[in-house]
């Protein structure tokens, strides 16, 4: 089989995905007997060579082993005063209640995609914290159950791990997961997670069926201690606001033998634009089977299709419900469900299944900002003639189209924490850029929030919607005073502003359910839940 044309946004993505350069920034500056204890308590509780402090000689690389954004890289980055490499649930019960027992929070980090880099990183120097690091060990480990169709997934293991743990048992079954092989299990499935299937078998979360925690009083839960209330939270509610998820134990769908794949690109002067504004309403409506997502970028269009079927069932699909972009056989690829992951993950075809292993180690060279947006409605066509000029100007990036419908459009808003199942179809917002210093991150953040403003008038309103995945801080941050009663409630409004953009109505439940688990507010980050005051 030949290899598909792939552009560069797909190559951009993946180096995005892949682990970027840390310097860390002096320890936080938090009273220094608070830190002294916290870490004498690790020291006492932990095996020696898990715990990686700022005088630790690899601290550092440790660090550095899951940072996405160049951004974060930088000398006044407040780094986290220790880094555990726990690989066993006790090592992350202990670190949770050393860190509660003096003072300072744990934000856990499964992959380290994070968008804003929250799991790593504070943006206030005065409070301590530390970072729990699950690559490793049991929470890495991945157990495929064939006959039962589900598999007990670490958090720290990544979906291509996920992937081809599946593969190598089966070639019938698979996981509706994205297309990054290096994104981490645990802070995926956190924020709801979804893919190339999800109009098929809606989101990944949608499909776990039990999970492993540890609270903030350090106790181990499986979904029968947790309740149902915080299973439903875990599950969509964003990461780092209600525990530490240790594990996730996730119903497997069925593939079949054959799906094909195409990848056709159409420019500007080529009917991109009706084709945009036809794609609007085609895409939601297809066949569940039939998946088809647009990357914009330049002045050109590419069209990325999976279809669950064979490439006669593709091309006829697509004859009837979009013969404008007029795709023929030529143009697509029939393989397995593994190769379509390989295939979108790694650009074009004949990629061996061991690359999906590869967690992303080396250096990237690249900063970057995203955002994203719901569109409940069409857009004009006048809308798409107005972003080919702002895919123009010096600076720009890409937007990537996924579509809705299907499975998603058939449960509701409030079945998980995810509230957005009825929107026609996600942007996201993607600015890049290689080029170090204020100038040239200032241009490029320019551009990424001048076309999201652009778009106002065109997408969810009441709240402006967003997915907590691509995690965005323009939205707003939270109020970290401490104190009750005035102090609560007004730690709660600020955060509903970002809260009801990711979770709309549910937010208020979500922020109840935290109440219910910690209400102290032990987990928390620069947009994490805080609990719904009393």
């Amino acid at each position: 089989m030949a290899a598909a044309p792939m552009s560069f946004a797909f190559t951009l993505l993946a180096a995005c995905i892949s682990v970027l350069h840390h310097a860390p920034a002096a320890a936080a500056a938090a009273p220094a007997n608070q830190i002294a204890g916290f870490l004498d308590c690790l020291a006492a509780s932990l095996p020696a060579g898990v715990v990686y402090t700022h005088a630790s000689r690899s601290y550092q690389s440790v660090l550095e082993s899951s940072i996405k954004n160049l951004l974060f890289d930088t000398p006044a980055t407040p780094t986290p005063v220790a880094v555990v490499e726990a690989t066993d649930a006790s090592h992350v019960q202990a670190a949770v209640r050393c860190g509660v027992g003096h003072g300072v929070s744990v934000r856990s980090r499964s992959g380290g995609h994070d968008y804003e880099g929250l799991s790593y990183r504070s943006l206030d120097a005065a409070r301590a914290f530390a970072v729990v690091d699950m690559a490793g060990g049991a929470l890495r480990a991945v157990r495929v159950d064939v006959r039962g169709r589900a598999a007990w997934v670490g958090s720290g293991a990544t979906l291509g791990e996920v992937y081809y743990a599946i593969a190598n048992k089966t070639s019938r079954l698979g996981f509706p997961g994205s297309i990054g092989p290096t994104v981490g299990v645990g802070g995926f499935l956190s924020g709801g997670g979804f893919g190339l299937m999800l109009r098929k078998h809606g989101l990944a979360s949608d499909h776990v069926l039990d999970a492993t925690m540890v609270d903030a009083k350090g106790r181990l839960l499986d979904r029968a201690a947790m309740g149902e209330d915080l299973f439903w939270a875990i599950r969509g509610g964003g990461g780092g606001n209600f525990g530490i998820v240790l594990s996730w134990k996730l119903r497997l769908v069925p593939v079949p033998a054959t799906v094909t794949v195409f990848t056709v690109h159409r420019s500007r002067n080529q009917s991109a634009t009706d084709l945009l504004a036809k794609w609007q309403r085609v895409a939601p409506s297809l066949p569940s089977d039939v998946f088809l997502r647009v990357v914009v970028q330049n002045q050109n269009a590419q069209f990325e299709s999976l279809y669950l079927g064979t490439r006669a069932g593709l091309v006829a699909a697509m004859a009837d419900a979009f013969p404008e972009l007029n795709v023929t056989a030529s143009d697509c690829i029939e393989m397995t469900w593994v190769q379509s992951v390989l295939y979108f993950a790694f650009y074009g075809t004949g990629k061996p299944p061991e690359m999906l292993l590869d967690r992303g180690t080396g250096r990237p060279d690249r900063y970057f900002k995203a955002k994203s947006d719901y569109v409940q409605e069409p857009m004009p066509s006048q809308v798409w003639e107005t972003t080919w000029s702002w895919l123009l100007k010096d600076g720009a990036g890409l937007l990537i189209l996924d579509p809705y419908g299907g499975e998603m459009a058939r449960v509701a808003p409030a079945a998980t924490p995810f509230p957005h199942r009825q929107a026609l179809y996600n942007i996201q917002y993607y600015g890049f850029w290689s080029e170090s210093g204020e100038a040239a991150a200032a241009k490029h953040m320019g551009w990424i929030r001048g076309v999201y403003g652009e778009m106002e008038p065109y997408v969810s309103k009441n709240p402006r919607g967003a997915y907590v995945n691509y995690r965005d801080l323009d939205l707003g941050v939270n109020d970290d005073g401490d104190g009750g009663g005035g102090v609560a409630s007004a730690r709660y409004e600020k955060a509903t502003v970002w809260g009801r953009a990711y979770f709309k109505a549910n937010f208020e439940r979500l922020a109840a359910v935290k109440a219910k688990v910690d209400p102290d507010n032990y987990f928390k980050n620069e947009q994490s839940i805080p609990p719904l005051p009393s």
